[in-house]
């Protein structure tokens, strides 16, 4: 499994800095990964999901600007927690349940096993409406919520937002870019302010 699996899905990770206290309950899965992905895009098509976003073991170091993992990062838990928008509104899971089971045939990291069990939940929930029960999404209404870290540029999101926070650089998007770039010691959350407000200041 690759990590870009997730990015053709259109899910963007973000690291999780407050886990749940895990289950440590052995994973009762025996699908392989790809499964598990399938199923998961199954779902988040059937609830129109966009904006989504998977929270993983990571520090906000591990992750290049792009998202994606570093090659040298490494996942600190198992927790998972996925976050998106959908026809009902915005939804949250959130589980830290199992852990890698060596017994299984088919494996796979604990995240990989949690990440499995959101993906069953949703599906089960969706299959409420089989039966005539939930007609207006009900069955969704203890999953409504997104944290507010989910996008750390949330908070720029007009040109005046833009200049505004390029205004400690002089405006000068290139030097705050040179100063906040993780490469060169800078950090990641600011970097991708800066990458916004260039983006809305047209540069």
């Amino acid at each position: 499994m690759s990590w870009q699996d997730l990015r053709r899905l259109n899910i963007s990770l973000r690291p999780f800095d407050d886990p749940p206290r895990s289950g440590n309950t052995p994973s009762p899965f025996d699908a392989p990964f790809g499964q598990t992905l399938e199923t998961l895009a199954r779902e988040l098509r059937m609830l129109d999901g966009r904006r989504i976003v998977l929270q993983v073991g990571y520090r906000e170091s591990d992750l290049r600007v792009d998202g994606m993992p570093r090659a040298n990062a490494r996942l600190l838990h198992d927790a998972v927690a996925l976050s998106f928008e959908s026809k009902w509104g915005p939804l949250r899971y959130v589980t830290n349940e199992f852990v890698r089971n060596p017994w299984r045939r088919a494996g796979g990291e604990g995240w990989q096993q949690n990440l499995r069990a959101i993906a069953l939940a949703m599906e089960a929930l969706r299959k409420v409406d089989r039966y005539g029960v939930s007609k207006r999404g009900e069955q969704y209404t203890g999953w409504r919520a997104i944290p507010q870290t989910t996008d750390p540029t949330s908070g720029i999101v007009t040109v005046e937002d833009a200049r505004e926070f390029l205004a400690q650089w002089d405006g000068d998007w290139k030097a705050a870019a040179r100063e906040t770039h993780p490469d060169a010691g800078g950090d990641t959350v600011e970097f991708r302010k800066v990458m916004r407000a260039k983006e809305l200041i047209g540069a």
